[in-house]
């Protein structure tokens, strides 16, 4: 969806838009995708910048939003001529946000869409501005992942990548059974088409497949259903018919193996060694017909900025719930930016955008929880009732003697309750000291532990956990799982890193670990029994073995194998083994039934 029409008006906001978030009035509608909506606001300087709030039903992902986090704050290390840089964001708020400079051009996507491919030249120099992006972006430790032609903005001055790490956030919350990543798959890897490893040279072959479209106005791997596609990508050589014969070296980009595409740097030499003129980004590297569309938005953008505001009050990014609550000061959510009185520079601005100041942010905008928002308590108060009660006359004196009376006979009871009390305390203290000094006692007396003794006294042992199983739980290599999670989803380590050194991999499949290069299952915990056939599987098997080990080669386990796996957070969960992917199956995950008995032993106990 394009956020500007004919003409270069932009779409206005929808009946269930907001009007602005967290103190940035949204003017227009930008576009919206598969992670949310984006609006065009402007900074209190006037800037144009690009607003994205995610979608409610990721909000509400912890893992979501754990990862958007992270990448959030790795984005913010992006600093290049060819991306967006991070302005603002809230990542705590009832529905995430995330404010980046605004491109006034279109996408890539649409631009071919709308007036076919683009001459040799400009693709050389859109090759060589997505090449030096991908380095600047690499060199912050993050993976794109994602990159297809919509990520993809044309400016005046160079193309702009966009939404770089974004969709790892996404991965714990879109990844299913079958094992593959989050993506499109027109613009996927073959490894990642195959549920493995991403990694930097995974977005050379992405920016490979892109360059094909911007050439020719088609795919690398063509069009139709997208396992087909996947299955090209993964099993056959590229279709580059059409392509210019200088552009030929795109194809070193589209190599199965990853060792074998060039780097983001070589990219860039062969775009120079290619081009009959020295690589110049200026405001005549596109069409005509693209650069006029880019002047419309410019003009547009500006007029939005100079039109008066309608003064709305701030709301959430989602739409309010119509029942009025009172009004009630709460922590202001976290952004990339301080929000106090002094207005600062926020550090991921740049000297090309000019100094960014936040908005001022309203109070509680969003609720600090990830929950629904707590009720307001009302406000405490000194202040007493407007009206009082008038004294009353005091009433004539008494007789005391029916007072003291009273008193001593209070007293006296009293006296002849802690009697009786600290007796039958006494007799209590001789019983138990019975009872510890003569082993035998316990066969007689109170058993702790059984929680069977009579008297109201006695320690009743805590109930077994109730057992909770998960069919069919598919995990890719290196990705684990958490028994803590219903249910247990799929997930990579946050910098990619082998499962093997994550605290929190109750149980992961890692392919090549072992020394022989047999693939592993294993666990964080490093409590993992594999039970023998005669044994059988449940919470009183699991508890009594204690023949533990890290990890179980996969050569020893096959089709029905059981293992007991004791996580380091207390929970003890019976993993049923059910087998490998297919060999023709381009993805590699292993297939196992989860029975879980949450916090079966103490987290303490499990080093």
């Amino acid at each position: 969806m394009t956020g500007v029409q004919r003409g270069g008006e932009f779409r206005p906001l929808e009946s269930g838009d907001p009007t602005s978030v967290a103190g940035y009035r949204l003017a227009a509608r930008l576009g919206a995708g598969g992670m949310g909506t984006v609006y065009l606001s402007y900074t209190p300087g006037g800037h144009p910048i690009a607003l994205k709030t995610i979608r409610p039903e990721l909000g509400e992902d912890p893992e979501f939003r754990r990862r958007f986090r992270q990448e959030v704050q790795a984005a913010q290390r992006v600093q290049g001529l060819y991306t967006a840089p991070v302005i603002d964001y809230d990542t705590e708020g009832e529905r995430p946000w995330l404010a980046t400079a605004y491109v006034a051009g279109p996408s890539l996507a649409a631009a071919v869409g709308e007036h076919g491919p683009l001459p040799a030249e400009s693709v050389l120099l859109l090759l060589a501005g997505m090449a030096e992006a991908l380095s600047v972006i690499h060199r912050a430790d993050i993976v794109h992942r994602d990159l297809k032609p919509s990520n993809v903005l044309l400016a005046s001055d160079g193309p702009r990548v966009i939404d770089f790490g974004i969709a790892r956030a996404a991965d714990a919350t879109a990844l299913t059974g079958t094992g593959v990543s989050i993506g499109t798959p027109a613009f996927m890897s073959p490894e990642q088409a195959a549920g493995k490893k991403v990694m930097a040279a995974s977005d050379v072959f992405a920016l490979g497949q892109v360059a094909v479209f911007a050439a020719r106005g088609t795919g690398a791997y063509g069009d139709g259903p997208s396992h087909a596609v996947l299955y090209r990508i993964v099993h056959e050589e590229p279709d580059l018919d059409g392509l210019p014969e200088h552009l030929g070296f795109i194809a070193r980009c589209l190599a199965k193996d990853p060792a074998g595409r060039p780097s983001p740097a070589e990219i860039i030499a062969l775009c120079q060694e290619a081009s009959p003129t020295p690589l110049r980004q200026s405001g005549s590297w596109l069409p005509e017909a693209i650069a006029a569309q880019i002047t419309q938005r410019v003009s547009a953008s500006a007029a939005l900025a100079s039109a008066p505001a309608v003064p709305t009050p701030t709301v959430p990014a989602t739409p309010a719930d119509p029942t009025p609550t009172p009004h009630t000061p709460t922590s202001p959510s976290v952004h990339a930016a301080p929000t106090t009185a002094a207005p600062q520079v926020p550090a991921t601005a740049t000297p090309s955008f000019g100094p960014v100041v936040p908005l001022p942010r309203p109070q509680a905008p969003f609720p600090p929880s990830y929950g629904p928002p707590t009720p307001p308590r009302p406000p405490f108060t000194h202040q007493q009732p407007a009206w009082r009660p008038q004294p009353l006359p005091l009433p004539p004196k008494r007789n005391q003697a029916g007072k003291w009376i009273a008193i001593v006979v209070g007293t006296v009871m009293g006296l002849f309750w802690l009697g009786s009390c600290a007796s039958a305390l006494v007799r209590g203290i001789d019983d138990s000291s019975d009872s510890y000094g003569d082993s035998s006692a316990t066969s007689g007396g109170t058993d702790r532990g059984s929680g069977t003794g009579s008297g109201s006294g006695s320690t009743r042992a805590q109930p077994d956990p109730t057992p909770v199983t998960y069919r069919g739980v598919n995990i890719p290599e290196s990705y684990s799982v958490r028994f803590a999670d219903a249910p247990p989803k799929p997930f990579e380590a946050p910098d990619g890193s082998s499962p093997r050194y994550e605290s929190d991999s109750d149980l992961y499949y890692y392919d090549g670990g072992g020394w022989d290069n047999d693939p592993l299952l294993g666990s964080s915990g490093e409590k993992v029994v594999l039970l023998n056939n005669a044994q059988k599987g449940s919470l009183a098997t699991c508890r009594a073995e204690t023949r533990y080990t890290k990890e179980i080669k996969l050569s020893q386990v096959s089709k029905g194998s059981q293992l007991c796996v004791h996580s380091s957070s207390g929970h003890i969960a019976l993993v049923t083994f059910k087998g490998r992917a297919p060999e023709n199956d381009p993805s590699d995950y292993v297939s196992v039934d989860i029975t879980v008995w949450r916090n079966a032993e103490d987290p303490s106990a499990v080093e």
